[in-house]
């Protein structure tokens, strides 16, 4: 009990560091409720919160016609989607991750205005205004799964509440696309729990479809994504590809999660400051086969990205039977990450390499790092990259615009 207590005291410490402005914010891999907590009852037990209505402006966190988290910009960098010739749909990660306080367990209501407020101000604000320099921003609410789907052991549980949440964004991305989206190009955005939801999306609604011919790049970081999880979907492999998709997972130099071999080992890991995906790192190593498909290959098959990871400790100086690292990125080349409080850039504090599916960083230096000692940077790979991520997407709509002949007199 002790022990418990104590762990509890460390990871609650962790959360005030990084949602006082010293480090990322409060994403799923470093709550201590969520890491401590799993919904006691069957999926079949709780009922199923009511399904969002898409026509009304509430169960949106940003639409680009109105003011809110998604308009935002560091200092120094200017919101263009009124002029912006792309859109960018995007899908926040798991922030349901505390015991639930209504009769509705394994999905989020989404009339918890308390929750909907932190997704506004933490993976909206955070995250989704990464993508403002290139694209109108579309956020929808989602009944998004308890981050207890990640610990349970009842897989029917699981894949029943991550169906209701992908249900949403399915429902989303057809009001979207019948009401918004007028034929323009569009970027597809997500973290985590919104990563597997994403590609689904990818899968099913996309891909082999006339609406691929207006993709301009899927940004799927935050999950394990094999190099074969999308058929027809290639990997980007220079900073100005389109038509493809991107990912990485975050985590300490020379750490390895011992969940490597349950998909990282088989995932896509570009490095989001070069954007260069160096394909033979992922070659040759053993694959899982063991693994329960939801979905999609392996695409939440990712226990120990944001969950018991943080308890362990850095591998120091291993060199284990795995592939061998990728070319080295230093922190001179970083753009810059976007911590809180939200608008200060910090450029150059993070280096990047690639180490199978794995991306590697030297803990970077920012206010307070001392007390930051998970070697799991999950809740950070996209805000630790910001400015780095912010001009890509820029480039990459650029280059889709170019390259396909599109104006603004043809773009509603």
């Amino acid at each position: 009990m002790l022990q418990t207590h104590c762990s509890l005291i460390f990871y609650r410490l962790q959360k005030i560091i990084l949602t006082t402005g010293l480090l990322l914010v409060t994403f799923i891999s470093f709550h201590a409720d969520a890491q401590h907590y799993t919904i006691p009852t069957r999926f079949h037990e709780s009922p199923i919160p009511p399904a969002p209505n898409y026509s009304l402006q509430e169960n949106w966190s940003a639409l680009p016609f109105r003011k809110d988290f998604g308009d935002l910009v560091p200092n120094g960098y200017t919101d263009n989607q009124e002029n912006a010739e792309v859109d960018v749909f995007y899908i926040h990660p798991t922030l349901y991750n505390e015991k639930p306080t209504t009769i509705y367990k394994w999905n989020h209501d989404l009339h918890d205005a308390k929750l909907n407020k932190e997704i506004d101000e933490v993976a909206t604000k955070f995250q989704g205004s990464t993508f403002n320099g290139a694209g109108k921003l579309y956020v929808p609410r989602y009944r998004q799964a308890h981050y207890s789907v990640f610990l349970t052991q009842h897989l029917d549980d699981k894949k029943a509440a991550l169906n209701v949440a992908y249900s949403d964004i399915d429902a989303a991305f057809t009001y979207y696309l019948e009401n918004y989206n007028h034929g323009r190009p569009f970027i597809i955005a997500s973290h985590s729990q919104g990563t597997i939801h994403a590609a689904r999306l990818l899968k099913y609604r996309i891909i082999g479809t006339k609406l691929q011919q207006q993709l301009v790049v899927a940004y799927l970081p935050g999950m394990a994504v094999p190099k074969d999880s999308l058929p027809g979907l290639p990997v980007c492999q220079e900073p100005n590809s389109i038509g493809c998709f991107t990912s990485w997972s975050t985590y300490e130099r020379n750490f390895i999660p011992t969940s490597y071999f349950n998909g990282l080992n088989n995932a896509v890991c570009v490095n989001p400051i070069t954007w260069k995906f160096e394909d033979s790192l992922t070659l040759g190593i053993p694959q899982n086969t063991t693994l329960e498909i939801v979905g999609m290959n392996t695409l939440d098959s990712n226990y120990g990205v944001g969950t018991s990871s943080t308890q362990q400790k850095p591998i120091v100086n291993s060199e284990p039977p795995l592939p061998k690292r990728g070319s080295y990125c230093p922190k001179e080349m970083h753009r810059g990450a976007v911590l809180k409080p939200f608008g200060k850039v910090y450029p150059q504090i993070s280096d990047a390499q690639v180490f199978g599916g794995l991306l590697w960083i030297t803990k970077p230096k920012f206010p307070g790092a001392f007390l930051y000692r998970s070697p799991n940077f999950h809740s950070g790979d996209i805000n630790l990259f910001y400015i780095d991520i912010r001009e890509n997407a820029i480039l990459r709509a650029k280059t889709f615009v170019q390259q396909n002949n599109t104006s603004k007199e043809n773009i509603r």
